[in-house]
């Protein structure tokens, strides 16, 4: 795969962290997620194919312990606040001081400097500082998140990987490591430029209003429409050939409709015609009136869903795994190194700890004392012999 040979230190975080160590481990990294002691779980979905070593990161034989690890590292995931691994003694300027090949990725709300760097936040605030949420809901109605998807996964753990590959890269030439931070303000917004540089496009942008435009639910023909059984049909026809396909598939003519495609005027009354007509037939009905056709209609799947939909399942997009769930696979394809080929589980807190040490150069005799003195912990999947 194409980061075979690469590894990863994780330390142990929220959402963006572990989607970012989850895409290195896909595509081949080694990636050991560093859990705190103690802990009997974790809410980290993201692990797959990840190790997991338990380290009291509070005593000092510990950090001392993560700073030997640190510098036998590719890549190190740091997703806390500014200053914490500073206080740990495992800063960057300290780490690359030893082991000046060694990217140093640090991810954050608000990044490692500015007003805000050391305040909490959540995906909800980093995108509202971002911009990008003001642009988001309908007409009337309060600004919506996409749930965390647009902050903590896209502008974060996405951006945060691929910070990480570009300075892998770069070293290849330099055969230096250099320090990546990671804002998901910043990520969010960049994955949003197009909100930034489209406003010339008035026909895109015909008001100023949230929600009465081309593509943020203004349109009658870029939106979603109930269907008789209770579920739903997606609309995107942009373009007036593949408009023309909607209204024959709707059995409709532009003449019995309030307006022209682009009036928007007169979009709201054209809506409630469109919604009369998806209300008469169910999901299924309407996927065989559109299935294979330009009028860009196509029916809202749920997760499990979308795992079975014939042309998700004919590209074998999503994988069963361990536990009978469907999970999407890696993207992008790579002809050569693609992603994970196979299922791989998520690792118990402390499972791989002892595995790790021995790797690392540690002896049985000082994993057995670090363990007695509860610097470290084992797993019962990871037992001393």
């Amino acid at each position: 795969m194409a980061l075979t040979g690469i590894r990863v230190l994780e330390m142990a975080g929220l959402a963006p962290a572990p989607m970012a160590g989850m895409i290195l481990s896909d595509f081949g990294a080694k990636v050991v997620r560093v859990d705190r002691v103690k802990q009997s779980d974790t809410v980290d979905r993201l692990a797959r194919g990840k190790k997991s070593i338990a380290v009291d990161v509070k005593s000092k034989e510990g950090t001392n312990l993560l700073r030997k690890l640190c510098l036998q590292s590719d890549v190190l995931i740091d997703p806390y606040r500014p200053g914490v691994m500073e206080n740990m003694g495992l800063g960057p300027d300290s780490l690359m001081k030893e082991h000046p090949e060694l990217i140093y990725a640090r991810l954050t709300g608000f990044g490692q400097y500015g007003p805000f760097k050391s305040m909490a936040g959540h995906d909800l605030n980093y995108l509202s500082i971002s911009g990008v949420l003001s642009m988001l809901g309908r007409r009337g109605e309060n600004p919506l998140a996409p749930v965390n998807l647009l902050a903590d996964f896209a502008g974060g753990g996405v951006m945060c990987s691929m910070g990480i590959m570009m300075a892998l890269f770069d070293r290849t030439k330099t055969g230096k490591g250099q320090i990546v931070d990671a804002s998901m303000v910043e990520g969010a917004a960049y994955v949003g430029s197009w909100l930034w540089r489209s406003q010339d496009m008035k026909f895109a942008w015909p008001t100023e209003v949230r929600g009465k435009n081309l593509l943020d639910s203004g349109a009658p023909f870029y939106d979603t429409y109930m269907t008789k059984d209770g579920k739903y049909m997606a609309v995107g026809a942009i373009e007036p050939q593949f408009y023309a396909l909607v209204l024959k598939g709707l059995d409709l003519t532009e003449d019995e409709l309030p307006g022209s495609q682009m009036d928007v005027e007169q979009w709201p009354k054209v809506k409630e015609v469109f919604a009369e007509v998806f209300a008469t037939k169910t999901q299924s009905e309407w996927c065989s009136e559109f299935d294979s056709t330009d009028a860009c209609v196509t029916p809202v799947l749920s997760l499990e869903g979308a795992a079975t939909h014939p042309h998700n399942a004919s590209r074998g997009s999503f994988f069963m795994n361990q536990n009978k769930k469907y999970e999407p696979r890696p993207a992008p394809r790579l002809s050569a190194t693609t992603g994970i080929s196979g299922v791989k589980a998520s690792p118990l807190i402390g499972q791989h700890t002892k595995e790790v040490l021995l790797e690392a150069g540690f002896s049985d005799g000082e994993i057995a004392r670090l363990a007695d003195n509860e610097i470290i912990e084992i797993s019962d999947y990871d037992e001393l012999d």
